[in-house]
């Protein structure tokens, strides 16, 4: 009995081993058939149509892109040739005269006075100087280039100048700036109040005063004390 038994135990483990030897390529040849099959694709409802808005905004889009690509080549290559517009054309474009603004803008009258010189210097409205002069160039020496007789020759000097090169009849509008407290401040401003300036005195049409205040600081240095 136990002989029949284990007899039929093996041949049936025998027919399993073959049934499943041979089902095995069978399910994966069908597999592999499935996978080529010829059904046709089917999509999704949402992307069976294409949107024909989407592609126009596509398109504007890339317009767009292009235009602003375009423009910012542009403005590159002006900026790389200094094409950027000046003043005179855009006082052109606002409806204004370069050449009528040039000859209201004044000319400038400088003196600097301090405790131990003078200086002068006249100015274009463009802010280029028609003459640089100080005591020290009219031949005054260490001490006296600080007086007041020093000074007053040194405006008349100016003065004379400018009437020698023709500019009283160029200078329409002049600006005296005054800075300092030294005695060049009041020997310039006679001079031209007097006979000397009277070519040049109707063109003043402001007075301005330049000097440097000092609000703390640093400190001063000892007053000088003699004897």
């Amino acid at each position: 009995m136990s002989r029949a038994a284990a007899s039929t135990s093996r041949l049936l483990a025998g027919v399993s081993r073959c049934t499943s030897s041979t089902t095995r390529p069978l399910l994966l040849q069908a597999c592999i058939v499935r996978s080529f099959s010829q059904t046709p694709l089917r999509r999704a409802d949402d992307s069976s149509i294409p949107n024909p808005l989407g592609m126009d905004h596509a398109l504007s889009a890339m317009e767009q892109l292009q235009q602003s690509t375009s423009k910012l080549a542009i403005d590159a290559v002006a900026r790389a040739r200094n094409v950027s517009p000046t003043s005179d054309s855009l006082m052109e474009r606002v409806g204004l005269d370069p050449a009528s603004e040039a000859e209201q803008q004044p000319y400038h009258f400088h003196v600097y006075a301090h405790r131990h010189n003078c200086h002068i210097t006249v100015t274009k409205p463009n802010r280029d100087a028609i003459i640089s002069v100080s005591c020290g160039n009219l031949g005054f020496k260490k001490s006296q280039r600080k007086h007041y007789d020093s000074a007053y020759q040194l405006g008349a000097y100016v003065i004379d100048k400018l009437h020698q090169g023709g500019w009283h009849k160029k200078i329409k509008h002049m600006e005296v700036v005054l800075r300092g407290f030294g005695q060049g401040r009041e020997a310039v401003t006679k001079v031209l109040l007097g006979t000397q300036g009277k070519m040049l005195r109707n063109s003043i049409v402001r007075v301005a005063d330049a000097t440097r205040l000092k609000f703390g600081g640093t400190r001063s240095p000892k007053p000088r004390r003699l004897g």
